[in-house]
Parts: C-alpha cells; structure tokens; sequence
C-alpha cells in the first residue's frame, strides 16, 4: 500500500508540473499574441499542447495564432477537432464552430462556413456575431452563384453569336462561290460567242447541203455546157 500510495503521489506531482508548464507556454504565447508575434505564439501555443493534446485553452490559441497567419485550412482543422471533441460543452463547441467558420469563409469555401455557422448558432442561438456572419455567408453565395449564372448566359450568348458569325461567312461564302461560278459562266459565254443550239445546228447543216447541192448541181450544168468554172465554198 505504501508503495502504491508513493506512486500516485508521483503522478499528481508530475501533472502539477505538466499542468504549470501548459499554464506558463499558453500565458508567454498570449503576451507574444498581443504583440503580434503570432508565429512565435504559435511556437509556444503548441509546446503547451504537447504533452496533453486535450487542452482546449492552448489548442484554442493556437488555432487563432495559425488564422492570423492566413493558414486557414490548418486553423479549420484545429477548430473542427475542438468543436467534434467539446464533450457537449456548448459554450466551447459554439466558439470553435464559429472559428471553424471565419476559417472557411477566408478560404471562400462558403457553403462550408454556413454550415459551421449554422453548427455554432445550434449552441449559442444568442450569438449575434455569429448570425452576422451566418448572413453575410449567405449573401457572398448568392452573389457568386448569380455571377456563375451571368457567366454562363455571356458564355451561351457568345457562343450564339458564333454561330450565327459562322453562318454568314458561310453563306457569304457560297454567295462568292455562286458569283464566281456565275463570272466563270459569262467569261465562257464570252469565249464562245458563236455557241448555237442543236436545232439551229441542224439546220443550218441541212442549209449547207442544200447549197451544196445546188452548187454540183449547177457545176454539172456547167460542165455540160463546157464552162470551165472556179467553185469557191463560202462556208
């Protein structure tokens, strides 16, 4: 019994100490924290941590030493963990689920961040802060989900406009193709002007052979007559 009891007197001393040493790193960060060394904070924010994970005032801290970084995504990991793990501490679980959501709502993860805030306001309903931010969440999402909307309708408009673009070159480009189809036409009318039908083809054929007809015709009358004749075609 003697040897138990020097034992458990063993382990409050050694948890004493512990918990001096958290209580010594979390005040040496919070007077680092005022003067805006938050990297240095963040330093001795998470040797208070160190030895017992569970402390809620360091790790709280440290979380706000890492958001005033600008390392958001650590520092929403940090609060999301401490709201999960607050063991139905409302107070504590509404302040990190608030965190959690200015955390999201720098990274512009706004979906994200109403849902966190609507976490925090489920604890805390009196937290005007908190329904602030709720709302003006709410307002940055319906802007941007506006101007994806606007985006689009430009892109589907822009899109039209090529098409109809393409169009008209397309059927300028057959009015060119026609128009040249049509100078071809006319410069080949040009080049055979004398171009007849075949009806008129054929008679001006069965013309000739009359002609020539009445030519040997004549030529044997004269030769019947003894004329010596020149005989010249004409056609």
């Amino acid at each position: 019994m003697k040897q138990v009891f020097i034992i458990l007197l063993f382990s409050l001393q050694s948890s004493l100490i512990i918990a001096q040493q958290e209580k010594s790193y979390i005040k040496k960060g919070n007077d680092l924290y005022q003067q805006q060394k938050y990297k240095d904070a963040e330093t001795d924010y998470r040797k208070s941590v160190e030895k017992k994970n569970q402390n809620i005032e360091g790790n709280f801290n440290l979380g706000d030493a890492l958001y005033k970084q600008k390392k958001y995504a650590d520092a929403g990991d940090l609060f999301n963990k401490i709201g999960a793990a607050a063991n139905n501490n409302k107070a504590v679980t509404a302040e990190a689920y608030h965190n959690l959501g200015n955390s999201l709502l720098e990274n512009k993860k706004l979906e994200e961040s109403i849902d966190a805030y609507k976490k925090a306001l489920l604890n805390n309903p009196k937290d005007d802060e908190t329904r602030y931010n709720l709302a003006y969440a709410q307002e940055k999402l319906k802007q941007q989900q506006q101007q994806k909307k606007q985006n689009k309708d430009n892109k589907d408009q822009d899109k039209k406009k090529d098409n109809n673009k393409d169009n008209k070159n397309q059927d300028n480009k057959n009015k060119d193709n026609k128009n040249q189809d049509n100078k071809k036409q006319d410069k080949k009318d040009q080049q055979e002007p004398d171009k007849i039908s075949k009806d008129d083809a054929e008679r001006m054929l069965d013309a000739l052979n009359n002609d020539e007809k009445q030519t040997q015709d004549k030529l044997k009358n004269k030769k019947l007559k003894g004329a010596k004749l020149n005989i010249t075609k004409d056609w």
